[in-house]
């Protein structure tokens, strides 16, 4: 059996230096976002959302990237959900992508807001029917006895509403406007490369080098 303690690998792919990255990080992650496609990364908008309960109990989960501009990210989800409650109480979040087969991570924090209606329903219906659906049948996060409480509730959203249903007024979109967004490139002996760019005042970015 092998033991936790020895599973370990040298990262060699890559490198990142100050004069590598792109003056806006948008710009950067949108470069790094495109190589993750050209090499087939499985679920390349995967990300990590991390938030925070009014009990001071962090939280995380695996959300998908729906849209990135220079306003932010952007996801969709239920409003009465854990990470929705959540960020009604602290509208504050972090964002983790990590691309392992290219040895990279990109980490982001900043403020969440919720995107207009208008935004909402125009993701909403672009959804497959069975996720506007779901979209009804499951108060996320809420204890339930079975799977069958859940499937019948699908199945009476079905019949009520057929091929069309509206977007339910619990779910949309929240966009995280970055105030510090990390590019890690692994390196070898653990001297991986960080490059960071923190939010100024006057809306530009500052970079800075992290130590490993």
């Amino acid at each position: 059996m092998t033991e936790l303690a020895d599973l370990r690998r040298q990262f060699v792919l890559g490198a990142l230096s100050e004069t590598d990255v792109a003056s806006d990080p948008i710009v950067q992650f949108q470069r790094w976002f495109d190589e993750a496609l050209v090499a087939k990364m499985p679920d390349p908008n995967a990300m990590t959302l991390a938030t925070v309960g009014p009990d001071g109990q962090p939280s995380a989960r695996i959300v998908l990237l729906k849209g990135v501009d220079a306003a932010g990210f952007t996801f969709f989800t239920n409003y009465e959900s854990r990470k929705g409650n959540d960020l009604l109480n602290n509208p504050r979040a972090a964002l983790l992508f990590h691309w392992v087969q290219l040895e990279r991570q990109v980490r982001i924090e900043g403020e969440v807001r919720k995107v207009d209606e208008a935004e909402s329903d125009a993701y909403f219906v672009s959804r497959p029917l069975g996720s506007r659906l779901g979209a009804w049948a499951s108060e996320q996060s809420r204890e339930v006895a079975g799977r069958e409480v859940i499937e019948t509730r699908e199945a009476e959203f079905r019949a009520r509403f057929g091929d069309d249903p509206p977007r339910p007024p619990h779910w949309g979109g929240y966009r995280l406007t970055p105030t510090w967004i990390e590019f890690w490139q692994g390196r070898a002996s653990r001297l991986h490369d960080r490059i960071g760019f923190r939010r100024q005042d006057d809306g530009g970015w500052r970079i800075v080098r992290l130590s490993p």
